[in-house]
């Protein structure tokens, strides 16, 4: 297996899963748009376009970092033009970018309700729609071309939309990209899969959440060395899946989770959303 070559493009990866899925690839000596918000240090929250990208290219890849609002579709085909330009096209999509509110209904202002949508769903589906002509092109030149999203397994349980209808919505709205993609671009030999994980992951973004002990979660690692897998795989086969990031690693073996928990040899996690 090896990301050797291949031109990719990630949202929201300034830090977190993103980032580490682009480490990942970095390895092999990829190249890597880092498309995010983040330009300048956040009051919370570490990492910037620019620290991922300094890191990008410590870890044996050429970065590329372009300031984006995911939600803005002028900015979303300027960063993809961008990156097809730099590098010459583009191989693989990751749609990490995402928002979260954890509220009810009743405690969901329309402000979030419109972010998570926005950059969730909407911005998943007009950066997939600006991908495709050079993901086609990839196809064609026979350099096996992906899209992953970072989203759940569609499941119609009202346990899932209860406690958090808007956010629901929002996640599944990527996933439902997963399946009308997947036929739509089978023909052109581009796989449409999605990643999640079985447990909760330690991010930046999680720590924020109330009430989250992250020595009951796994590292980010776990989601990039799945990924890794996935786009190794042939698109034209590989396509209209929802992985877990276990069973991902299992298909090749590898059955020996320890060394993506946070606390070493420990065996209970937190089940992340959307898990049974």
């Amino acid at each position: 297996m090896s990301l050797a070559g291949k031109r990719i493009f990630v949202t929201g990866g300034s830090r977190g899963i993103g980032l580490a899925i682009a480490l990942r690839a970095a390895k092999d000596g990829a190249s890597i748009a880092i498309a995010a918000k983040t330009a300048d240090p956040h009051p919370k929250l570490p990492g910037t376009i620019f620290t991922a990208a300094k890191e990008i290219e410590a870890a044996g890849g050429k970065a590329l970092a372009i300031q984006c609002d995911i939600r803005d579709e002028n900015q979303i085909s300027a960063a993809i033009e961008k990156a097809a330009s730099e590098f010459g096209g583009i191989d693989i999509l990751i749609n990490n970018a995402s928002a979260i509110n954890l509220t009810n209904t009743e405690s969901t202002p329309a402000k979030k309700f419109d972010l998570m949508m926005g950059v969730n769903t909407r911005g998943t589906f007009l950066t997939s729609q600006a991908a495709i002509p050079y993901l086609r092109k990839s196809a064609q030149a026979g350099f096996n071309p992906h899209i992953l999203m970072l989203s759940p397994p569609l499941s119609m349980k009202g346990k899932w939309f209860k406690p958090h209808l808007a956010y629901t919505m929002a996640k599944y709205g990527m996933s439902m990209c997963v399946l009308g993609l997947a036929d739509e671009l089978k023909k052109d030999g581009i796989g449409v899969n999605a990643l999640w994980p079985r447990t909760a992951i330690d991010t930046a973004a999680l720590a924020m959440i109330p009430g989250v002990d992250v020595n009951f979660c796994r590292t980010p690692e776990i989601i990039s060395d799945s990924a890794y897998i996935i786009f190794n795989r042939s698109g034209k086969e590989c396509t209209g899946n929802f992985f877990i990031d276990d069973e991902v690693l299992a298909s090749e073996g590898i059955t020996d989770l320890d060394k993506y928990a946070v606390v070493p040899g420990n065996k209970e996690f937190i089940n992340d959303l959307y898990i049974d």
